[in-house]
């Protein structure tokens, strides 16, 4: 039985194209908001999840693809960034991704977000990021994941 892919999914497809990635999205019935979740519905290693998450770089939004293995050292990475960095309130989040919490991708939102890359996604040869939606995942490379967001290399924890 074919699926019909979800409006936000669909968008990041579209973006996924446009950057030159295959854009293939892949949903699933179990959920797959979480790292963790998302690990088991794939079968693969947490670590080789990437979580997009939106913090406040002294106050204007950025976006960090973490390893699912990893939080997110707010002081030592803000001092990386040369700023303070604190957690973005959930209705922020939405507003500048545009997609639900649980499924935000690492593109395809209305504005371009500064966007940092977890250096640790890089000792995976194939990653898994959510699409939009939280049930819709796509599959990418730590290079690919890079060039395709524009993001900058750097080290979270």
């Amino acid at each position: 039985m074919a699926r019909i892919l979800l409006p936000d999914a669909a968008h990041v497809a579209q973006t996924l194209i446009s950057r030159g990635h295959h854009g293939v999205v892949v949903t699933r019935d179990e959920p797959t908001h979480t790292a963790a979740q998302a690990a088991a519905a794939l079968e693969v290693d947490v670590a080789a999840i990437v979580k997009s998450l939106v913090f406040l770089l002294d106050d204007e939004p950025v976006l960090l693809l973490v390893s699912g293995a990893h939080q997110v050292d707010l002081e030592r990475t803000g001092k990386r960034l040369e700023g303070t960095l604190t957690r973005a309130p959930a209705a922020m989040v939405r507003q500048v991704t545009g997609q639900p919490l649980g499924g935000i991708a690492p593109l395809g939102h209305p504005t371009n977000l500064p966007t940092y890359v977890d250096a640790a996604l890089a000792d995976y040869p194939e990653l898994w990021a959510a699409a939009g939606h939280p049930n819709a995942m796509f599959r990418t490379t730590f290079r690919e994941l890079v060039r395709i967001t524009a993001g900058l290399e750097i080290d979270v924890d």
